[in-house]
C-alpha cells in the first residue's frame, strides 16, 4: 500500500495552532466482507474562525464527508487528506467510509486463523496509521477523548481502550469515552478472542488470544497475571499518578510487527509471546521486560505524550530503562540489567555507529517518514542506558523525584526535552543543559581503555581509564563509572574484593582521566572496566584481563561481571580488532560452563552469526564446528530439563552439519534426557536441515501438515525459501519480493530464510536482483513492514566488494523512500565491517 505524504513538522505545528480536537466518535461495522470495513466519524473541534486545514483519511471509498452540516466535495480529498475550509469557533466533522482491512500489521488488521479457520482483528494506529481505521488529526500533540462504537459479528468478543457494555443481541458494543488520547495509541481487537480475567487493587485485568491458543494461554495466565501485578506495584511505589487508564488488559495478537504497543488500556503484543513450547529463562524474562515496558509507557507517553517525534526518546528510552529496572526491582526476574547489558545495550552501540546513526534527542525530526526510522536502537537501548547514567549522577531519589514532578505537571497533555530537564534540574538543583547536549543531542559512543602499569611487587604503578571518540563525532563526555578488581578467593571463586568510583571529567582531565586510588594496590587477576555497567561506551579491556578471562571467567561469580566481559569481546571482534577465531576459542574455552542462560544465548547468536559473515570461506567450517562442540559439551553438562539445556539445543541445532544426528532427533532417536522435541524445537531442526540439504518440500509439507498454525505457516515459508534448489528460490523470491497480497510475517520468514552462508553459490546471481527489486517493494509496502522485509532481504552473507558496489549505485539513485536508503546504508556498512575483519584473522 502506498501511504499518504508524510506529515511534516511545519505542517503539524501549523495545523495546532488552528484547530484543538475535543473528542471523536468513531462508530465501525465489522460485519462485512474480507476486504472493508464501514468506518463512521464524528470529530469535533475548535479551531480560529474562517481559516483552514486538513484531517487525514485513507478510505477505501469514501460515501460522504460534511463539515459543519455542509457536504463536502470528493476533490476536497486529495493524497489522502481532506481539505477542510471555512472554520468555526466550534466544528464537527463527520465522515462515512469504507476502509480497507490490512495484512500489514498497521490499520485494522485481518487475520484468519490456518487453525480453525477463524477471523481476528485488531486495530494498530501507530505511527501514523489511524487513518487507515478513521478520519482525524493524526498527530501526537492533538489529543482527545475517544469513544468508540463496534457492530460485530455475533459471537465475537470486542475489547478497546476503555471499558465496554456488554454485547447486544446484534452484536453491538458500546463503549465509554477514553481520557484525552494521541491518535496513534486507539485500538480495540475483534473475533472469538479466549479470555482470561482478573483483578488487582480494584483494577480489572484481563488477557486474550485467538481460540486456537486458548490452552496456551490457560497455561501461561498464572504468571502473566503475576508479573502484571508487581509491576503495577512497583509503578504505584514509584509515581504519584496511580494508573490512570480505567482497566489493563494485554491482548496476545497475530502477525504482530513490533514485540508489543502500548495502546492505553489495551496493550498489544505478538502472540509469540504465549508460549506453546518450552522456551528458556531468557525468553520469559524477555516477556516480562515486554510487560514492565509497556506498562511504563502508561505514564510515559501515554499520560505524558511527546508533542512531536523529536522527543520520541521521552517515549522509548524511559520506558525501556524503567521496563528493565521494575522487571529486576519487582519481579523473580532479578537478573534483567544482565540481559541488557549482554544484548540491548549492543543494539545501541551497533545503531549508534552506523551511517544513520543520530542523537537520543534530535534537534528536530521533519517528518513522520523519519520519524519511523528513529525507533531504533539508539531511541531503546542507547537512551535507557544514558537515563540509567543520569540516575546514578543524579542520585536515585533525585532522578525519580524529577521524572515524578514532569509526570504530574503534565498528565493527559504534551511535554518536551526543555519541560523533562526543568523538573530533574529543579529536583538536583542542577542546571543539565551541558549533559544533556552531549548525552542527548550528539550521535556516536565514546571508547573507553584502562592503561595499567604495575612494579616489580605486582602492585599498580599506574591506572589511568581514556576516554577517544571517533574523528567524525569527536565528543568526549562525562562518564561515572566503577572500576572492579576481581581476585580468585582460596576456593577458586573469582569476586570484586572492590569497586573504585571514577568520574571521568573531559573538561578538567581530557581524555585521561588519573586512578590514583589504586596506585599502590595489589593488581588484581581480573580489572573490570565499567563494573555494574552504569554508563554508555564501548570497553576495551586491558591485555592482562584479556588472557586471565580464558581460565577466570568460568569462576566469576557475578554473571553481569561475565556478560560485561563477553559484551567486551563480541564488540571488539565486531570492529575488527581481535579476529573472529579468537571468539570462537574462548567460546570453545568458557561457554560450556557458563550457566547464566541469557549469556549462552546471546554468545551463541552472534558468534554464530560472527562466524558466517566475518570467516572465509575456508576457515567457516572448522569455526562453526568450534561453536557447535562447545553447544554439545553444554548440551551434556546441563541438568535435564533445564533452561540451559534448552538453550544450548538452540545453539548446536543452529551449529551443527549432522544431518543424521538431527533427523534422529525428529524421530526420538538419541535426543539428550528432559529436552522435548515440541512444535517450537521440531522446526528449529527442520530448518536446519532444510538447510543442510537434508529436507525436502514433501518433509516440509509434512510437518506442515503436523502443526497448521500460524507459526507453522510461517516456519514453513522459512524452510521452503531456504531449500537449497534453484527452483525453490525463484519461488521463494516471487513471493516475498512480488506478492504484496501476503503479509508480512509471511513475506519476512521467507525473505529470512533465502539467504543461507551455505548457499552462496546458488544465491549469488540475487544480490543484483535485491538492488534492483526492493526499491519497489518498498513503494508498494509501508513503514514498519518495508523496512522489515527490506531488511531481512539483504544478500548479508555475500560479503563482497561487488554487493558494496551495488549498493553505492542504488544510493546514488534519486527517489528511494528513506526506508530503503537507510536499511542500504547501515547493511553495507555491516559488510565494510565484515570485509575489514576478514583481514585480521
Amino acid at each position: 500500500m502506498v501511504g499518504m505524504p508524510s506529515l511534516n513538522r511545519t505542517e503539524a505545528a501549523e495545523r495546532a495552532a488552528v484547530v484543538t480536537p475535543t473528542a471523536y466518535d468513531v462508530d465501525l461495522d465489522l460485519t462485512g466482507g474480507g476486504e472493508t470495513f464501514r468506518s463512521r466519524t464524528v470529530l469535533r473541534f475548535t479551531a480560529r474562525s474562517d481559516e483552514a486545514t486538513f484531517a487525514e483519511l485513507a478510505p477505501a471509498r469514501l460515501h460522504s464527508a460534511t463539515l459543519n452540516g455542509v457536504a463536502l466535495p470528493p476533490s476536497a480529498l486529495s493524497g489522502e487528506r481532506l481539505a477542510l475550509t471555512g472554520l468555526r469557533a466550534e466544528n464537527e466533522l463527520v465522515v462515512d467510509a469504507a476502509m480497507s482491512y490490512s495484512n500489514d500489521g498497521e490499520g485494522l488488521h485481518r487475520f484468519v486463523d490456518p487453525a480453525d479457520g477463524a477471523t481476528y482483528l485488531y486495530a494498530m494506529s501507530f505511527l501514523d496509521a489511524a487513518s487507515r481505521i478513521f478520519a482525524c488529526f493524526d498527530q501526537p500533540d492533538l489529543k482527545a477523548p475517544v469513544t468508540v462504537s463496534v457492530t460485530a459479528p455475533p459471537g465475537w468478543l470486542v475489547a478497546g481502550n476503555a471499558p465496554a457494555r456488554a454485547a447486544d443481541k446484534d452484536g453491538r458494543w458500546e463503549f465509554a469515552p477514553t481520557r484525552p488520547l494521541a491518535t496513534y495509541l486507539v485500538s480495540l481487537i475483534a473475533g472469538p478472542y479466549h479470555a482470561r480475567y482478573d483483578e488487582h487493587d480494584g483494577l480489572p485485568l484481563a488477557l486474550y488470544a485467538r481460540r486456537s491458543l486458548a490452552a496456551f494461554l490457560d497455561a501461561e495466565a498464572d504468571e502473566l497475571f503475576t508479573i502484571t501485578k508487581q509491576c503495577l506495584d512497583r509503578y504505584a511505589e514509584l509515581f504519584t499518578e496511580r494508573y490512570p487508564f480505567g482497566h489493563y488488559q494485554q491482548a496476545f495478537v497475530p502477525e504482530f510487527n513490533a514485540g508489543a504497543m502500548e495502546n492505553p488500556g489495551l496493550v498489544t503484543v505478538r502472540d509469540e509471546m504465549v508460549y506453546r513450547s518450552a522456551v528458556t529463562d531468557k525468553e520469559r524474562e524477555l516477556r516480562a521486560t515486554v510487560i514492565a515496558h509497556e506498562m511504563a509507557h502508561m505514564w510515559f507517553g501515554d499520560l505524558v505524550t511527546m508533542a512531536w517525534w523529536d522527543d520520541l526518546w521521552l517515549n522509548e528510552s524511559y520506558a525501556d530503562y524503567m521496563g528493565v529496572r521494575v522487571t529486576a526491582e519487582a519481579t523473580r526476574f532479578t537478573g534483567a540489567w544482565t540481559t541488557f547489558a549482554m544484548s540491548r545495550k549492543s543494539w545501541g552501540m551497533r545503531a549508534d555507529q552506523r551511517p544513520s546513526t543520530h542523537a537520543v534527542a534530535p534537534a528536530e525530526v521533519h517528518d513522520t517518514e523519519l520519524a519511523l526510522l528513529n525507533f531504533d536502537g539508539i531511541s531503546y537501548a542507547k537512551g535507557a542506558a544514558v537515563l540509567r547514567q543520569l540516575a546514578a549522577w543524579l542520585g536515585d531519589d533525585v532522578f525519580l523525584a524529577g521524572v515524578d514532578a514532569h509526570l504530574t505537571a503534565h498528565r493527559f497533555g504534551n511535554a518536551t526535552l526543555a519541560d523533562l530537564l526543568g523538573a530533574l534540574g529543579t529536583a538536583g538543583d542542577r542546571d543539565l543543559s551541558g549533559w544533556a547536549d552531549v548525552w542527548l543531542r550528539r550521535a556516536q559512543v565514546n571508547t573507553l581503555r584502562a592503561e595499567i602499569t604495575r612494579d616489580e611487587a605486582g602492585r599498580y604503578a599506574e591506572v589511568a581509564v581514556v576516554q577517544t571518540a571517533p574523528e567524525d563525532h569527536p565528543v568526549l563526555r562525562p562518564h561515572r563509572l566503577a572500576l572492579g578488581l576481581y581476585d580468585a578467593e582460596p576456593d577458586g571463586t573469582v569476586r570484586c574484593r572492590r569497586r573504585v568510583a571514577v568520574e571521568l571529567d573531559p573538561d578538567r582531565d581530557g581524555g585521561r582521566t588519573p586512578v590514583a586510588a589504586l596506585v599502590g594496590q595489589p593488581a588484581a587477576d581480573l580489572l573490570l572496566l565499567n563494573d555494574g555497567d552504569l554508563t554508555y561506551a564501548k570497553v576495551r579491556l586491558d591485555d592482562a584481563t584479556l588472557s586471565a578471562a580464558a581460565h577466570l571467567l568460568p569462576a566469576v561469580a557475578d554473571p553481569l561481571a561475565r556478560a560485561l566481559v563477553w559484551a567486551s569481546v563480541l564488540d571488539a571482534t565486531v570492529d575488527g580488532e581481535r579476529p573472529v577465531a579468537d571468539l570462537v576459542a574462548l567460546v570453545l574455552a568458557v561457554l560450556p560452563t557458563e550457566t547464566d542462560t541469557a549469556v549462552v544465548e546471546t554468545v551463541v547468536r552472534r558468534t554464530i552469526d560472527l562466524v558466517a559473515r566475518y570467516a572465509t570461506a575456508q576457515a567457516r567450517p572448522a569455526a562453526m564446528a568450534m561453536v557447535a562442540q562447545a553447544c554439545d559439551r553444554m548440551l551434556t553438562a546441563a541438568p535435564a530439563g533445564s533452561s540451559r539445556q534448552l538453550a544450548a539445543a538452540y545453539g548446536s541445532i543452529g551449529a551443527t552439519v549432522e544431518v543424521a544426528r538431527l533427523r534422529g532427533w525428529l524421530d526420538g532417536a538419541g535426543v539428550p534426557e528432559g529436552l522435548a522435541i515440541d512444535n517450537d524445537l521440531r522446526w528449529r531442526i527442520v530448518s536446519r536441515l532444510t538447510v543442510l540439504g537434508g529436507f525436502g518440500p514433501a518433509d516440509i509439507a509434512a510437518e506442515l501438515d503436523r502443526d497448521r498454525s500460524a507459526t507453522g505457516e510461517q516456519w514453513a515459508a522459512r524452510c521452503r525459501a531456504a531449500l537449497p534448489d534453484p527452483d525453490a528460490k525463484a519461488r521463494a523470491w516471487d513471493l516475498f519480493v512480488r506478492d504484496a497480497g501476503i503479509s508480512v510475517r509471511l513475506a519476512e520468514a521467507s525473505a529470512s530464510g533465502f539467504w543461507q552462508p551455505e548457499q552462496r553459490d546458488l544465491t549469488a546471481a540475487y544480490v543484483e536482483r535485491y538492488f534492483a527489486d526492493m526499491p519497489e517493494v518498498t513503494r508498494v509496502r509501508k513503514g514498519i513492514g518495508a523496512e522489515t522485509i527490506a531488511t531481512a532481504a539483504y544478500p548479508r552473507f555475500h560479503v563482497e566488494e561487488r554487493t558494496r558496489r551495488l549498493a553505492a549505485e542504488l544510493a546514488a539513485r534519486p527517489g528511494l523512500t528513506a526506508v530503503l536508503r537507510r536499511v542500504v546504508a547501515d547493511s553495507d556498512d555491516d559488510m565494510r565491517r565484515a570485509l575489514a575483519a576478514r583481514s585480521v584473522g
